[in-house]
């Protein structure tokens, strides 16, 4: 198990090629996207110097960009070339049972692997995210929780897009959750991707939040789009761009202060400053 320090949640933003250093050298560690390793070994190359700097580097699965997450199996492999600090144990979208056979399977075929395990909360009812959770908790070194659950759009259905849906939802799963017990505030938790920005400016009171990953003020900065101030101090989006950012991989970034601006503006909202 971790020395889990609280010492505040920790960003990482995934980003192109073209500015993946810079952007690298401006967050708090590092999050690779295991499929685009074999596809783009500069990719893998610049996770492997980040590596023997002493970078923090989570290592996802990369269900969110494929649909379903990569072969264990390779997975596997990954994880012992690379040798991150953390990786995402192959999931299951919003399958409890599955994301908890997935876990048990590996807990019992690669005991060699080395890294913290991080364990996703999956399921599509309250009980099934409980149940998953609770699991979670007792196998899992770290505790995900994704932002974007078909649950958060059954507790808000009148949203005028599904991104106010999941921004809300999750603000109230996370909220329900303490409220009820559930969540064990001395095991760090991971909070996967992000739909609106102005989001986390719900959890600075949530010390158990170790880490997050977004590329979102990424994708929306290369597409020329700079976060606005909704109200005092709170900077976000109405809406959001669906294009997913290994999409962008090796495309050429023209708009880099809008990037780092979205950054800047993001970083405010977690930490208030």
């Amino acid at each position: 198990m971790m020395d889990f320090m609280r010492a505040g949640m920790r960003i990482a933003h995934e980003a192109p090629l073209d500015i993946i250093k810079r952007v690298s050298v401006s967050t708090d560690y590092d999050y690779a996207l295991v499929h685009l390793f074999d596809e783009i070994p500069q990719y893998y190359n610049h996770f492997v110097d980040c590596i023997k700097r002493g970078r923090y580097v989570i290592l996802d699965n990369s269900i969110f960009e494929l649909g379903t997450a990569f072969d264990s199996e390779q997975f596997a492999a990954w994880v012992r070339a690379l040798k991150p600090s953390a990786y995402i144990v192959p999931d299951v979208l919003e399958d409890m049972n599955g994301t908890i056979n997935n876990f048990d399977n590996w807990l019992n075929t690669y005991q060699d692997v080395k890294g913290l395990k991080i364990g996703v909360v999956q399921g599509k009812t309250w009980k099934d995210i409980v149940e998953c959770y609770n699991y979670m908790n007792k196998n899992a070194d770290i505790i995900a929780i994704s932002f974007d659950y078909s649950y958060y759009e059954e507790l808000f259905p009148d949203e005028k897009n599904k991104y106010v849906s999941w921004m809300k939802g999750r603000r109230k799963l996370l909220h329900d959750m303490l409220e009820e017990k559930i969540i064990n505030t001395n095991k760090p938790h991971h909070l996967l991707g992000a739909g609106l920005p102005q989001e986390f400016v719900a959890y600075k009171e949530y010390d158990w939040i170790d880490t997050i990953d977004t590329s979102n003020p990424v994708v929306h900065g290369m597409k020329g789009i700079k976060y606005a101030e909704l109200e005092d101090g709170v900077f976000g989006l109405e809406d959001k761009e669906s294009v997913k950012l290994y999409t962008l991989m090796e495309e050429p970034v023209e708009n880099l202060q809008d990037v780092f601006y979205n950054m800047l503006k993001f970083r405010q909202n977690v930490f208030n400053i």
